[in-house]
């Protein structure tokens, strides 16, 4: 059974940077894709990051492009959320997910391939 575990949210001031971190385990991790996610209260879920199980491949939008960056280690079977000059509309619930293959797909339908999903943890930008 696959489980995603996050950590690492908490309180930050405007400006400031955090590092969220997903543990995964229950299959192998380094020939999945996996994707960081967030959603604020009454809005919907959307995309932070992706990469590919490679690591060759990463996509991010247009709203944090540039301010966060995914990377994973596959001997910690760990992905990583690095996230700088954080802003007070990046308050959310950041969710860690994990594909069914190598790469993740352009398609917010399916949830760009993710399969399975951690619990959350909470990320608060405020002064």
């Amino acid at each position: 059974q696959v489980q995603l575990v996050e950590s690492g949210g908490g309180l930050v001031q405007p400006g400031g940077s955090l590092r969220l971190s997903c543990a995964a385990s229950g299959r192998t991790f380094s020939t999945y894709a996996m994707g960081w996610f967030r959603q604020a209260p009454g809005k919907e879920r959307e995309f932070v990051a992706l990469i590919s199980w490679s690591g060759s491949s990463t996509l991010y939008p247009d709203s944090v492009k540039g301010r966060f960056t995914i990377s994973g280690d596959n001997a910690k079977r760990t992905v990583y959320l690095e996230m700088n000059n954080l802003k007070p509309e990046d308050t959310a619930v950041y969710y860690c997910a994990q594909a069914n293959g190598f790469y993740y797909t352009n398609t917010k339908d399916n949830d760009y391939g993710m399969k399975y999903w951690g619990k959350g943890t909470l990320v608060t930008v405020s002064s």
